[in-house]
């Protein structure tokens, strides 16, 4: 059995995470802005208790075994159709009713220093949550400079194809996570296409161009001047094709929050990004009491495309046994 759920902290001095191995879960982090005041920039809970209930729609953890949505719980691999648990409409979501949000992760390396990091490892067993195989998980959440926050994921499955597409799920609100909403928070996002969704919000499998849509990012622009022009707010994948490369990371997106000045610039390795504006959050109580309402948070979440199992044109995301699926993320603060 794992150990008990625990929180761990990470610091380099500038910047300082805490992290729960329930659900490889950011829980705070703590961020400063042009005059060096910090604020925690993450929606979550003061205790490992509400996590451990259920009660955070997904605050801060990593889901999988894939993130997303599945259409109807359904795919099949190698001639045999899998059923996974609904729990999204007729969707299964994030990788179920158990996902790897809900278990406990084994700390299993942690390092001290200028450059501190902590691994995480979950084994994820064959038939879990519906999934086919055995499957070796791990996450490790670096400092690599003074204002950076990294994340590295890997899985190797070990006996059996399988889709893989894991996500990290943090609500980020850069004032600060008790200060209301984020529609004036600007974003540019490098991306000249998203994936449209239908009534269930799983994609009809078309790549659409942003231009002249509300979904134009390209250049920057407040979340909120044009979110009722999207029935029931922003929570759609873009395809990442427009951003420069650093690192063998691609730029994702930059988020300004013109209160603080602080700025998130997100890089990575993913094809895709769910941009969701916490459109179902509603009076969840927070950290010191903080009341979390509709738009309290935005999502950045790289991924492979939902539902990407049943969509031959979208990039796969079945790993075969014993290959190795990787995600990058970085993380860059700035004020």
């Amino acid at each position: 059995m794992a150990a008990e759920p625990e929180i761990c902290v990470l610091s380099n001095g500038r910047i300082t995470a805490n992290i729960a191995s329930w659900g490889a879960t950011i829980t705070s982090l703590l961020v400063p802005d042009a005059q060096g005041d910090l604020a925690d920039v993450v929606l979550g809970f003061d205790t490992l208790e509400p996590y451990l209930k259920g009660m955070a729609p997904y605050f801060g953890c990593i889901v999988g075994r894939v993130a997303n949505r599945i259409k109807n719980g359904k795919f099949d691999l190698n001639g045999v159709e899998y059923s996974l648990p609904i729990n999204n409409g007729p969707n299964s979501l994030h990788g179920g009713l158990k996902g790897f949000d809900k278990v406990v992760w084994d700390v299993v390396e942690r390092k001290d220093g200028e450059y501190p990091s902590i691994t995480f490892q979950y084994e994820s067993k064959d038939g879990e949550e519906g999934y086919p195989g055995d499957v070796t998980v791990r996450a490790t959440y670096s400092l690599p400079e003074a204002t950076t926050l990294r994340l590295d994921m890997e899985a190797i499955p070990a006996n059996k194809a399988t889709p893989i597409s894991l996500a990290q799920h943090t609500y980020w609100n850069l004032a600060g996570h008790n200060s209301g909403s984020i529609l004036d928070h600007s974003i540019q996002i490098w991306a000249k296409h998203v994936t449209p969704v239908n009534e269930n919000t799983i994609p009809t499998g078309e790549i659409m161009p942003v231009q002249d849509t509300p979904f134009d990012f390209t250049t920057e622009h407040k979340i909120g001047d044009r979110i009722s022009d999207v029935p029931g707010g922003y929570d759609h994948n873009y395809v990442l094709d427009s951003g420069d490369e650093k690192n063998g990371l691609k730029h994702a997106a930059k988020l300004k929050d013109p209160s603080s000045s602080r700025t998130l610039d997100l890089w990575t390795d993913a094809p895709g990004m769910q941009f969701y504006t916490a459109n179902y959050v509603n009076g969840i109580t927070g950290k010191g009491g903080a009341v979390y309402g509709k738009h309290a948070g935005v999502c950045l979440e790289t991924q492979g495309f939902p539902n990407a199992i049943n969509q031959p044109n979208f990039p796969s995301v079945v790993v075969q046994p014993g290959a190795k699926y990787k995600h990058a993320m970085l993380f860059e603060f700035s004020a």
